[in-house]
């Protein structure tokens, strides 16, 4: 039977939103699987622009959901219609958008304040037994969220012991491919390009997870 999943994205775009190759090899994962698929963001103005040749700040405002829709293809709702008993999993993608649009990670560590809506849907989620995934940096949400969550950043570094000493949650360290998983809080993990990664090395993990996801719904 096919599984109803929710994608939550904060953007488009490594630095600033969500990371379009993690984002784009989550729905094509979920794809091979057979999953239906709905794109979710919220309608906030990110954090701020970056330019991805410069790696500079730019002096304009955009927002998350119109963003979002780049990567969606225009098939994207704001996360404020989100509801839990229409789907069967969760996944949230990485990039900095995770951590300055969906939550303060990047500028607060793990003082961090998450989006009301994302905590709202995510917490919904778990609330009903269902399994959410999270990549790269966005895994920060979950150990912020859910007290003594086992997951991975892939190496011991800075985010790690922040999550680890400020939230209370368990590291795991995990190379390429592969995934942590919370059996208890249903909780999957994958690093990404938290790792010094090649787009296959990404899509090997994110294959995995989503594997893990859907096993779990």
């Amino acid at each position: 039977m096919s599984k109803n999943v929710a994608v939550i994205l904060a953007g488009c775009g490594v630095y600033d939103g969500s990371e379009i190759h993690e984002a784009t090899l989550s729905l094509l994962a979920l794809d091979q699987v057979g999953a239906h698929v709905q794109c979710f963001a919220p309608d906030i103005d990110q954090m701020h622009v970056i330019n991805h040749l410069s790696g500079e700040e730019m002096d304009e405002s955009r927002n998350v959901l119109v963003e979002s829709a780049r990567i969606a293809r225009g098939n994207i709702k704001p996360l404020s219609a989100f509801i839990a008993d229409s789907f069967d999993a969760m996944l949230l993608p990485g990039g900095f958008g995770a951590a300055k649009n969906l939550c303060d990670f990047a500028v607060t560590g793990a003082e961090c304040s998450i989006n009301e809506q994302v905590e709202e849907s995510l917490r919904a989620m778990h609330k009903k037994g269902k399994p959410i995934a999270a990549l790269c940096i966005s895994p920060v949400i979950i150990a912020k969220l859910f007290e003594g969550a086992k997951v991975t950043l892939g190496v011991d570094g800075d985010a790690a012991q922040a999550v680890v000493d400020g939230m209370g949650a368990q590291h795991e360290v995990t190379t390429h491919g592969q995934i942590t998983v919370d059996e208890e809080l249903k909780l999957i993990t994958a690093p990404c390009y938290m790792l010094d990664a090649s787009i296959a090395q990404v899509y090997e993990g994110v294959k995995n997870a989503v594997q893990a996801l859907i096993e779990r719904a």
